[in-house]
């Protein structure tokens, strides 16, 4: 019985972010222009894109019993996340250190803390919390073995699986085989060994997303694009969350791939024109105006 639209299995980070004027470089010091904290981690951005699109969504992660924990867990209750399945561990909340440069890009070292204590075994007595989904969307900052024991109960239960393969690293054959979508960025499909091996291993269908020049569908035999938004980029540390999010969302709405990936596409770059992490991510009706205006 399908009760939830979204399950995210993933990480929540509290975000250390820097406004830069560019990238450092290696052994490179700069001062940077002003600082803040927010929510983030690709799991709990993930969770919120697709909440915001309107999915009904659960969360299955790990925060710690700190000030941070508490702080992340009152984002997803303000954003109607369902956090029965959010485990509150003896470990420092997730950590990422971002610095954004002035024409949007950005450079990101993430800190596991709780992210790591979420085993296979707390997957699965959150399994129930996983099969009641439609769709099941992880990401890489969890253990691997973890993101394996969660597809397997999704599959089980004929639920599909959408994958971020991020931060990007040799994937299993196993994990590759539970995966229905591949969601890399145009750099990480290279560091995976291009979209022909990834089929070729299972995957049933990869999506690469390319920033301003929007998204490439890619199935056995065929290839589509997704043409982008052109927006005013000022931030691009959660588009590609925002993009994950809303794709999930479409999908367990109903949407045939390609239409879900052009929803996702415009959730995506409307992440980039805010500054932040959670705070970016679009609303369903930002998203449908953004798409009624470029018609």
């Amino acid at each position: 019985m399908i009760e939830l639209d979204v399950c995210v299995v993933g990480s929540a980070n509290l975000d250390l972010v820097a406004r830069v004027e560019r990238i450092p470089g290696p052994g490179e010091t700069l001062c940077g222009r002003d600082y803040f904290e927010a929510a983030g981690g690709k799991g709990l951005n993930q969770a919120v894109a697709a909440a915001r699109c309107g999915a009904r969504t659960a969360f299955v992660a790990c925060v710690g019993t700190d000030a941070a924990g508490a702080a992340l867990l009152a984002l997803m209750t303000s954003d109607r996340i369902g956090t029965a399945s959010v485990g509150r561990v003896d470990a420092p909340t997730g950590r990422a250190m971002i610095a954004v440069a002035d024409g949007g890009e950005n450079s990101i070292v993430v800190i596991a803390g709780a992210n790591a204590t979420l085993t296979p075994a707390c997957i699965a007595r959150h399994g129930a919390t996983i099969a009641a989904a439609s769709i099941v969307l992880a990401q890489l900052e969890i253990p691997t073995e973890s993101v394996i024991a969660a597809f397997k109960i999704a599959r089980a239960a004929g639920r599909t699986t959408l994958l971020n393969p991020a931060p990007a690293g040799r994937l299993p054959l196993d994990l590759l085989r539970l995966t229905d979508v591949l969601i890399p960025n145009q750099h990480e499909v290279e560091l995976l060994g291009g979209t022909a091996a990834l089929l070729g291993g299972g995957v049933g269908a990869v999506v690469v997303t390319e920033g301003a020049r929007g998204a490439r569908l890619v199935t056995t035999g065929a290839e589509l694009r997704i043409a982008p938004f052109a927006v005013d980029a000022i931030d691009t540390t959660a588009a590609g969350d925002s993009f994950c999010g809303a794709l999930a969302a479409r999908l367990a709405a109903g949407d045939e791939l390609s239409s879900a990936l052009r929803w996702a596409a415009a959730a995506g770059a409307l992440a980039t024109t805010k500054v932040g992490a959670a705070a970016s991510i679009p609303t369903a009706s930002s998203i449908s105006s953004l798409m009624a205006g470029a018609a």
